[in-house]
């Protein structure tokens, strides 16, 4: 069963979801995903610090995460 991705989880255990979310942040604009002090942080709070808006980015990578598994 695939694990949901949601706000509060951290970077960390996104990208412990799937590794390739980190380029879904990127095209968002987080370009500090791998940074150490950013695998803490939830996915809400790496949004607020960059001007992001939450729901979105969580669009973009359910979007991606299903694309990638109809493949």
């Amino acid at each position: 069963m695939e694990k949901k991705i949601t706000k509060e989880m951290t970077m960390g255990e996104i990208l412990g979801v799937d590794p390739d979310v980190a380029f879904v942040l990127m095209e968002c604009g987080m370009h500090c995903v791998g940074c150490p002090s950013s695998i803490g942080e939830s996915l809400e709070d790496a949004c607020i610090v960059h001007g992001l808006e939450v729901d979105k980015v969580l669009e973009f990578i359910e979007s991606f995460l299903a694309e990638k598994a109809s493949k």
